[in-house]
């Protein structure tokens, strides 16, 4: 038995389950009213849920979206979050010879999708206040990197307190990298060979627009 396959077996059985497994490595923030969970939609919103349910504390979303290459949309050159946060992974763009223009129409495209997406999540709801507050950012995995680290840029430029990132999966070398940007970096399994995360889950259907909005609205009525 290889040690690729041990490490790429199934490890959750679905989102659900990654969640309540993520949160008992976070119990010290357990019913305490400066702590906010952050999901990243989709996928990471089921996780976050079930940690924000165990650990008794608000759940709200952050908007991450990829900047995909053009032509090759899979690969990401970056990441754009909710408040104007920008990364940009200046070696992919040179080695995927990106001109400016083609960056610029990628952001912009992104850009309006992210607006559209939060309104369609949060409705009528206002984001909540992370200033001065120990944030967890949660996600169902963690591949590169990328829209993780915009997301910590969006709350540092928030004034977050503190930052917590959690994920029931990524691998070493990204881990490794987060570690030096959050404040905290909390991982069920960082997997030495990665194939994705989808690999590391027996479930790991999409999460629809549908269950984000009832996810999140079932949050908001368990906490009033």
């Amino acid at each position: 038995m290889n040690s690729y396959w041990m490490d790429n077996e199934p490890r959750f059985s679905d989102r659900a389950e990654a969640g309540r497994m993520l949160a008992r490595q976070l119990d010290g923030y357990a019913g305490r009213s400066d702590v906010i969970v952050l999901a990243l939609p989709r996928g990471g919103v089921p996780v976050g849920y079930e940690v924000a349910q165990t650990l008794g504390v608000e759940l709200d979303v952050l908007v991450v979206r990829k900047l995909g290459v053009p032509h090759y949309p899979e690969l990401a050159m970056g990441a754009i979050a909710s408040g104007g946060a920008l990364y940009l992974d200046e070696q992919t763009i040179r080695m995927a010879d990106v001109t400016q223009p083609e960056m610029v129409a990628v952001v912009n495209d992104e850009r309006r999708e992210l607006a559209r997406r939060e309104a369609l999540y949060r409705g009528q709801r206002p984001p909540l206040n992370i200033e001065g507050r120990t944030v967890i950012i949660v996600d169902d995995g963690i591949a590169t990197g990328s829209s993780m680290r915009v997301a910590i840029d969006a709350l540092r430029t928030g004034r977050a307190a503190r930052i917590v990132v959690a994920v029931p999966v990524a691998p070493e070398d990204t881990a490794e990298r987060l570690r030096g940007l959050a404040d905290e970096f909390v991982c069920t399994h960082s997997a030495r060979q990665f194939g994705g995360v989808g690999r590391f889950y027996r479930d790991f259907g999409q999460t629809s627009d549908a269950e984000v909005r009832a996810l999140l609205a079932r949050s908001h009525q368990d906490i009033l």
